[in-house]
Protein backbone atom coordinates (compact mmCIF):
# COMPACT_ATOMS: atom_id res chain seq x y z
CA UNK A 1 0.00 0.00 0.00
CA UNK A 2 1.26 3.47 -0.95
CA UNK A 3 1.95 5.79 2.11
CA UNK A 4 0.88 9.43 0.80
CA UNK A 5 1.73 12.64 2.41
CA UNK A 6 -1.72 13.04 3.66
CA UNK A 7 -1.74 9.38 5.64
CA UNK A 8 1.34 10.11 6.91
CA UNK A 9 0.55 14.01 8.38
CA UNK A 10 -2.84 12.45 10.06
CA UNK A 11 -0.56 9.58 11.72
CA UNK A 12 1.34 11.68 13.01
CA UNK A 13 -1.11 14.26 13.95
CA UNK A 14 -2.96 11.62 15.97
CA UNK A 15 -0.29 9.43 17.90
CA UNK A 16 1.37 13.04 18.52
CA UNK A 17 -1.24 13.51 21.32
CA UNK A 18 -0.82 10.32 23.21
CA UNK A 19 2.23 11.42 25.62
CA UNK A 20 -1.00 13.42 27.45
CA UNK A 21 -2.32 10.20 28.24
CA UNK A 22 0.86 8.75 29.48
CA UNK A 23 3.87 10.90 29.87
CA UNK A 24 6.64 8.24 29.73
CA UNK A 25 6.34 7.25 26.12
CA UNK A 26 9.15 7.64 24.20
CA UNK A 27 8.82 6.44 20.95
CA UNK A 28 5.21 5.49 18.56
CA UNK A 29 6.14 3.30 15.55
CA UNK A 30 2.48 2.72 13.21
CA UNK A 31 3.05 0.20 10.58
CA UNK A 32 0.12 0.58 7.81
CA UNK A 33 -0.64 -2.90 5.84
CA UNK A 34 -2.89 -3.04 2.94
CA UNK A 35 -2.14 -6.46 1.47
CA UNK A 36 -4.81 -8.75 3.12
CA UNK A 37 -7.32 -9.14 0.45
CA UNK A 38 -8.40 -5.05 0.33
CA UNK A 39 -8.52 -4.51 3.53
CA UNK A 40 -6.19 -1.96 5.33
CA UNK A 41 -4.56 -2.93 8.99
CA UNK A 42 -2.85 -0.42 10.98
CA UNK A 43 -0.35 -1.67 14.14
CA UNK A 44 0.55 1.27 16.37
CA UNK A 45 3.16 0.23 18.69
CA UNK A 46 3.78 2.75 21.78
CA UNK A 47 7.29 2.20 23.87
CA UNK A 48 7.57 3.95 26.97
CA UNK A 49 10.04 4.10 30.10
CA UNK A 50 10.71 0.69 31.93
CA UNK A 51 10.13 -1.19 28.76
CA UNK A 52 6.28 -0.47 28.83
CA UNK A 53 4.86 -1.31 25.23
CA UNK A 54 1.50 -0.90 24.27
CA UNK A 55 0.64 -2.78 21.22
CA UNK A 56 -3.06 -1.79 19.20
CA UNK A 57 -3.96 -3.55 15.64
CA UNK A 58 -7.26 -2.20 13.91
CA UNK A 59 -8.43 -3.29 10.85
CA UNK A 60 -11.29 -2.32 8.11
CA UNK A 61 -11.50 -0.56 4.47
CA UNK A 62 -10.65 3.08 5.32
CA UNK A 63 -6.96 3.75 7.19
CA UNK A 64 -7.96 6.85 8.22
CA UNK A 65 -10.49 5.55 9.86
CA UNK A 66 -8.44 2.51 11.26
CA UNK A 67 -5.81 4.66 12.38
CA UNK A 68 -8.40 7.32 14.09
CA UNK A 69 -9.50 3.72 15.75
CA UNK A 70 -6.41 2.41 16.77
CA UNK A 71 -5.66 5.74 18.66
CA UNK A 72 -8.70 5.07 20.47
CA UNK A 73 -7.57 1.95 21.80
CA UNK A 74 -3.88 3.03 22.92
CA UNK A 75 -5.56 5.98 24.73
CA UNK A 76 -7.62 3.54 26.44
CA UNK A 77 -4.41 0.92 27.32
CA UNK A 78 -2.44 4.21 28.76
CA UNK A 79 -4.98 6.16 30.69
CA UNK A 80 -5.82 2.34 32.37
CA UNK A 81 -2.13 2.08 32.89
CA UNK A 82 -1.97 5.79 34.27
CA UNK A 83 -4.84 5.39 36.45
CA UNK A 84 -3.01 1.69 37.68
CA UNK A 85 0.53 3.13 38.58
CA UNK A 86 -1.30 6.39 40.17
CA UNK A 87 -3.61 3.81 42.17
CA UNK A 88 -0.58 2.13 43.47
CA UNK A 89 1.37 4.91 44.27
CA UNK A 90 -1.16 6.02 47.02
CA UNK A 91 -2.42 3.11 48.69
CA UNK A 92 -1.14 4.36 52.13
CA UNK A 93 0.94 2.31 54.68
CA UNK A 94 0.42 -1.51 54.72
CA UNK A 95 -1.69 -2.59 58.03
Amino acid sequence: MEITEPLRAHAQEKTSKLPKFYSSINQVEVIIDGSNGGKTSVEIIARGEHSNVFVVTESGEDAYACIDLAVHKLERQLRRKKEKQRDNKHLGPPQ
